[in-house]
C-alpha cells in the first residue's frame, strides 16, 4: 500500500467503487437506493454491489474505494489499489487493527446520520423506565388491570423534568439526546474526553477523568461514548456503585463499554432501580442470557439507529463525500486512526 494513498484521489471515469455489507438483519444492507443514486449521478464511474462477500475477494484487486462495515487484514492485503474506506457503521473498532492504522488510507464513517432516531431511542428508554412502560405491557399481556402493582413497585412512577441526566459521550448522539432532554426540562451534564464541549446543551461538562466524581449526582446515566480500548468496561461495578440508588442506567453506545455482570448485580440488590441496553457485548444476545430475566431490565435488540430514512441518509452523506473526493475538497466524516474514532 503506498503511503498517503488516501491523497491519491481518483476522477470518476477511473474509479471503481466496491460496495459491500452482508448482515442477517436486512436494512443494515445497503439498500439499491445507494449504488442506483450514485450511478446515476456518475455514469462513468465503475460502481460494483455484492449481495454477500462470495465474489468480494475477486473485485477486491481493482477496487479504489471501499464501502461496507469491515475489511479483514487478508482483505485489505488484496486491494492493492484501495485509497478510501468508508464504514456504513459509525463505530468502526471492527476496522482498527494496526495493518489499517499503518496503511496511510482516508477511512471515514457516516457519524451524524444515526444521531436523531437514537436519540429519540434513548429518550424514548428514559420515558420508559420512568413511567414503568415495560411493566404495563407484561401486565397487558395478562389482562390484568395492574394500576395498584405499578404503584406498588419499589420505583414509584416518576417525572422527568428536574431529574439530571449524565451523557457520557457527547458526540452527536449525545448532543442531540441533550436537546431533547432539555425539551422535558431535565437538567444535562455531559462527558466529553477532554473536559470541553457545547455549554449551550448542558450545564456542566466534565472530562471522562472526573466521571466517577459525579456519577453519584445523576438520576439517568446515559452511555453514548465511542469503542475503543480506552472505554472497555468504562463502566465497571466500581462506577456502578458510585451512583446513587435509585437511578438508572442506558447503554446506546456498545456493549463492551459496559460490565453487564456488574449491571446484574446491581439490579439485582436493587442499588440501581433500572436499566435499559439497546446493545450487549454478544450480539445476537443468547436465549439462555442472564439478561432476559434481570430485574428491571429493558432490552431493545439494537434497534436504536434503525429508521425508515438511513438509507436515504446514508446515501446523501455518501454522495456529498464522493462530491469533495472527485472536487479535492476535504473530507468531513473522517476517523482519526490514533483515536479509534
Amino acid at each position: 500500500m503506498p503511503p498517503g494513498g488516501a491523497m491519491q484521489r481518483t476522477k470518476p471515469f477511473e474509479t471503481k467503487l466496491t460496495i459491500c455489507v452482508w448482515h442477517p438483519f436486512t436494512e443494515w444492507r445497503p439498500q439499491p437506493i445507494l449504488a442506483e443514486t450514485i450511478r446515476r449521478r456518475w455514469p462513468e464511474m465503475r460502481v460494483v454491489h455484492l449481495p454477500d462477500y462470495d465474489a468480494l475477494p475477486a473485485e477486491l484487486p481493482d477496487t479504489d474505494i471501499f464501502l461496507g462495515y469491515s475489511l479483514r487484514p487478508k482483505q485489505l492485503l488484496e486491494a492493492k489499489k484501495l485509497k478510501w474506506i468508508h464504514s456504513t457503521a459509525a463505530g468502526v473498532a471492527q476496522l482498527m487493527y494496526p495493518e489499517l492504522r499503518d496503511s496511510g488510507l482516508l477511512v471515514t464513517n457516516p457519524s451524524g446520520i444515526f444521531s436523531v432516531p437514537m436519540a429519540e431511542h434513548t429518550l424514548g428508554m428514559i420515558l420508559a423506565l420512568a413511567r414503568n412502560f415495560p411493566d404495563s405491557i407484561r401486565f397487558q399481556d395478562k389482562s390484568h388491570w395492574a394500576q395498584q402493582e405499578l404503584w406498588d413497585r419499589p420505583q414509584h412512577l416518576t417525572e422527568l423534568n428536574g431529574q439530571l441526566v449524565l451523557i457520557v459521550g457527547m458526540g452527536s448522539i449525545g448532543r442531540e439526546l441533550a436537546r431533547r432532554a432539555k425539551a422535558f426540562e431535565m437538567r444535562v451534564w455531559g462527558v466529553t474526553r477532554s473536559g470541553k464541549g457545547d455549554a449551550s446543551l448542558a450545564e456542566r461538562i466534565v472530562s471522562v477523568a472526573e466521571l466517577d466524581a459525579v456519577l453519584s449526582e445523576a438520576d439517568y446515566v446515559v452511555i453514548a461514548a465511542p469503542e475503543t480500548p480506552e472505554t472497555k468496561h468504562l463502566l465497571g461495578a466500581a462506577q456502578l456503585a458510585r451512583m446513587k440508588r435509585g437511578a438508572r442506567l442506558i447503554n446506546v453506545a456498545r456493549g463492551s463499554l459496559l460490565d453487564e455482570a456488574a449491571l446484574l448485580r446491581a439490579l439485582a440488590s436493587g442499588a440501581l432501580a433500572g436499566a435499559a441496553l439497546d446493545v450487549t457485548s454478544e450480539e445476537p444476545l443468547p436465549a439462555d442470557s442472564p439478561l432476559w430475566k434481570a430485574p428491571n431490565l429493558f432490552i431493545t435488540p439494537h434497534t436504536s439507529a434503525i429508521s425508515d430514512r438511513l438509507w436515504p441518509r446514508q446515501t446523501a452523506l455518501f454522495v456529498d463525500l464522493l462530491e469533495r473526493w472527485f472536487d479535492g475538497r476535504e473530507i468531513l466524516n473522517r476517523v482519526d486512526l490514533s483515536r479509534g474514532y
